[in-house]
């Protein structure tokens, strides 16, 4: 397939499946109340992991099937998650007990683990080098907005509408959205001397499971509890597992090895700081405005919408800066920290439009600089390492996603009540987003691609099948 193959209709119906699947991270959250006093009757607890079962899988599944797209076919893969993804919103829907619902979530955050590198991979394949950075500000819109449009539609679902007809609105735009890849997309090659490795993926998967469930777990059971700091010690020892099967098997995964690059450490780094400061504020801004300020579902759904002007806008003007991803992306992450600074300021007492001026500093921020991470993270393998490239680089922004919320969370439980904690939660957020944004550009280095010792390895050796 040649590097101009990519066209407008295949760029749509890619970002539009990738916006689809990270909507979901979000839009739940604004469902919470009606889904406590549905006829389900679902425990606290229960609650808590229909929130979690989506992100869990989802995180912890993206690098296999990233690898799993590169070696079978990425629009086979994208078709099946798109599958994956409807028969998990079909079960969430007729869900007649909280166990069904919390499977159902489980099983549309795997097909979101297919969707989202293999959309990525496809374009990275499609677009050619000089069409890339594009390619990549409208995928990472596309993530933006994805998150944005849940907030949305969960608000709107939970005052007009309901929980059920949420997830069933997801099957049928599932379908329609598997119709058009399959008219729009053209099969990429494939790399078939990528061999699975199962006994990698078993470990690495634990592994995130383990590390995921710790996070997002250890505000309500206590970060020094037995409980979290035994997943955590397991997550470590499944860490390290891995690493030393990786390193000895011929054909493993990926190579750990890939983390020699400063370059890939950079932006990895840099994508979880991003989506930390990201979903910090997206877990306070619905308490916030209906807590504090008295919104309803719906109007605190629309009044997130300032997010996606920067997220819509400064991508465009960041294409033409790839040349020099450094000072951009040191730029966009340091607006999001300084963007949290000012909203750690509001109060009750606070104008909307000002709330909504650090919501646009925020959104800017990522907009300049998302772009950029993911590029850098994508081109540091080599081209037939795409779909894993994607993946590693989605699963840093899920485990800063979850993180963002997990310290929010603990900064929130510290205080006696949601309007004094804010500010505090908010400016430790900040602060930990512009100490790591100082990181990530001291290690960003301009090496145009995979260290020699990565890309002579067996396991990443361009190949093109």
């Amino acid at each position: 397939m040649p590097p101009h193959a990519l066209k407008r209709s295949t760029l749509l119906a890619l970002c539009a499946c990738v916006l689809v699947a990270q909507s979901m991270v979000a839009a739940v959250n604004l469902l919470i109340p009606q889904l406590s006093s549905s006829s389900l009757h679902p425990s606290h607890t229960e609650i808590l992991w229909t929130v979690d079962a989506y992100v869990i899988v989802f995180a912890s599944l993206l690098v296999p099937a990233g690898a799993l797209g590169d070696r079978w076919g990425r629009k086979g893969a994208l078709l099946t998650g798109l599958a994956l993804f409807a028969a998990g919103a079909a079960t969430s829907a007729l869900a007649s007990s909280p166990a069904v619902l919390v499977t159902g979530r489980g099983v549309s955050g795997a097909g979101a683990a297919l969707i989202t590198p293999a959309t990525m991979s496809i374009l990275m394949r499609l677009a050619g080098p000089e069409h890339r950075a594009r390619a990549m500000a409208s995928w990472t819109l596309a993530l933006g907005l994805g998150g944005m449009l849940g907030n949305l539609g969960g608000g709107l679902a939970g005052q007009f509408l309901s929980w059920r007809a949420l997830f069933g609105a997801m099957v049928p735009l599932a379908a329609l959205l598997a119709l058009a890849v399959a008219l729009a997309t053209p099969r990429t090659e494939r790399a078939p001397d990528n061999h699975p490795d199962p006994a990698g993926t078993l470990l690495l998967t634990a592994a995130l499971v383990a590390l995921l469930f710790g996070i997002i777990e250890g505000p309500a059971y206590g970060w020094t509890s037995p409980r979290i700091l035994g997943v955590f010690a397991a997550g470590a020892l499944l860490v390290a597992a891995f690493a030393r099967h990786a390193l000895r098997s011929p054909t493993p995964l990926f190579d750990p090895r890939v983390f020699a690059s400063a370059r890939l450490r950079a932006t990895t780094l840099g994508m979880a700081t991003g989506f930390f400061g990201l979903f910090a504020l997206f877990f306070v801004n619905s308490q916030y405005l209906q807590g504090v300020k008295g919104y309803g579902p719906a109007r605190t759904g629309v009044a997130i919408l300032p997010l996606i002007v920067g997220m819509a806008l400064v991508p465009r003007l960041a294409a033409r800066w790839a040349a020099r991803p450094r000072p951009v992306i040191g730029a966009g992450l340091a607006l999001i920290g300084l963007g949290l600074l000012g909203a750690s300021t509001v109060d009750a007492g606070t104008p909307y439009p000002l709330y909504a001026c650090w919501l646009l500093v925020i959104s800017a921020g990522t907009g300049l600089s998302m772009p950029a991470l993911t590029l850098g993270v994508v081109t540091s393998l080599p081209a037939d390492r795409a779909g894993l490239g994607s993946g590693l680089g989605t699963s840093a922004r899920e485990i800063g996603a979850a993180l963002g919320v997990a310290v929010t969370g603990t900064v929130l439980a510290s205080h006696p009540a949601f309007a004094e904690g804010m500010g505090p939660a908010l400016r430790t957020v900040a602060a930990l987003v512009l100490a790591a944004t100082a990181a990530v550009v001291t290690g960003h280095r301009a090496d145009p691609g995979p260290s020699r010792s990565t890309a002579s390895s067996p396991a990443t050796r361009e190949r093109v099948g």
